[in-house]
């Protein structure tokens, strides 16, 4: 049996797939332990690797063939730019990238406007679509606090309830994307893992 590799970003994503994966019988009940410390859950009864990595790298495990499949949000393909074939929607992990500014501020977009962000990429090209070129400030997180000090004069990040944005003074002004949680796959997969990569898609009930 040839074997099958998953990467998977920690936290909610690769609980909601791994719940998927059991409700599909693809895996089983156990094989992954979130509260472990462990990064590699080896399911020798199906012949299936889970990598538990960070979301942003994902696309890159996929690519380079680390990883057979990977599950991951469609705002990080796009951020990322990796050529992956993007086999489906999963449907789940929903939210939306909004830019967000301090409640009542009269902001008017202008070339040279700053955004903290991060997603430059995606920024950039939403901004560039309305003929506006930028500044971004890229942030790792905290990105709610920015325009609150100065550092920029809105920011751009996902948002799922809102309710972060509210608790520190900030409203939606405009959504630039939505969000699911995305199956991918390597190029050279369907060629190499022919019949395994059937195997999973049926079971998805994608084939």
């Amino acid at each position: 049996m040839n074997k099958i590799s998953f990467a998977l970003p920690k936290g909610r994503l690769a609980e909601d797939t791994i719940k998927l994966f059991i409700d599909k019988g693809i895996t089983r009940e156990g094989v992954v332990d979130f509260t472990s410390r462990k990064l590699i859950f080896d399911d020798e009864q199906s012949g299936i690797s889970f990598l538990l990595i960070r979301n942003s790298d994902v696309p890159t495990y996929v690519w380079h063939g680390a990883a057979d499949f990977g599950v991951v949000g469609k705002d990080i393909l796009d951020e990322t730019g990796v050529e992956a074939y993007e086999l489906a929607d999963l449907g789940f992990g929903g939210c939306r990238m909004s830019i967000a500014a301090p409640n009542g501020r009269n902001l008017q977009y202008h070339h040279n406007i700053r955004i903290a962000t991060k997603y430059p990429n995606i920024t950039k090209r939403a901004f560039a679509d309305k003929g506006i070129f930028v500044e971004i400030i890229k942030l790792y997180g905290s990105i709610e606090i920015a325009p609150l000090t100065g550092l920029s004069d809105c920011i751009v990040d996902l948002v799922d309830s809102g309710e972060t944005l509210r608790k520190n003074g900030l409203s939606e002004l405009e959504v630039i994307m939505h969000s699911t949680a995305r199956l991918i796959a390597n190029r050279n997969l369907l060629r190499a893992k022919h019949e395994r990569t059937k195997e999973i898609l049926s079971a998805l009930g994608l084939q």
